[in-house]
């Protein structure tokens, strides 16, 4: 399948109900740790669903991703760059929060990929990275799917993509959004919460959980 194909079938797939209201729960997350003057990098951002509703509520955005294609389909007035995590164009100190919702264990050098998020971030800027649980019955079922996106995932160690986010950040974790079959629900427990999200700051007093 070439990436032009591909991503259109990702769009297709982000304006289905189920998939709508996995973005409307992993935007309230996001949003209770935003400031209003936030400026705001993704990375990672794909068709920029939660980045276009985040630009509607006021806040300077950014959408980056690897894909051209798959960044046709972000929102008018949001501003994309084209271009790998690992390289990414900004100047140091360019961004107050960087957010990569369900994208660094995709990213072949996710340790340099977390270094340039660190040095794009302002001092005491804020990170939130959601990763995908290999523990869940979540990811359990998508990668047994033969042509489900969770199959391309490279990085399934949550400790390891801990620990070198910790070589850059205070950090604080925890399980999120449980999910069975198309039912969506709160849940921090590892066997039904498809997401492990960390949080971190530079320079900041969060405390390590794993």
């Amino acid at each position: 399948m070439d990436q032009e194909t591909e991503a259109a079938r990702y769009r297709a797939a982000c304006e289905k109900s189920f998939w709508r209201a996995v973005f409307a729960a992993e935007l309230e997350y996001v949003l209770r740790y935003l400031h209003p003057q936030d400026a705001i990098l993704s990375v990672g951002c794909g068709p920029a669903t939660i980045e276009g509703a985040l630009l509607d509520r006021g806040f300077s955005v950014v959408g980056l991703d690897v894909s051209a294609q798959a960044l046709e389909g972000a929102p008018d007035g949001l501003r994309t760059v084209a271009a790998r995590a690992e390289e990414m164009p900004f100047a140091a100190g360019s961004f107050d929060v960087v957010i990569s919702i369900v994208s660094l264990q995709f990213i072949e050098d996710y340790q340099t990929a977390i270094a340039k998020i660190a040095r794009v971030l302002r001092p005491d800027g804020r990170v939130i990275v959601m990763l995908l649980n290999p523990s869940s019955h979540f990811f359990k079922t998508k990668q047994a799917e033969p042509d489900s996106y969770v199959r391309k995932i490279r990085h399934t160690n949550l400790a390891l993509l801990e620990r070198e986010m910790a070589g850059h950040f205070a950090l604080e974790g925890e399980y999120f959004l449980g999910i069975e079959g198309h039912e969506i629900f709160a849940s921090r427990d590892p066997a039904t919460a498809a997401l492990y999200v960390l949080r971190g700051t530079r320079g900041g007093t969060f405390a390590c959980t794993r």
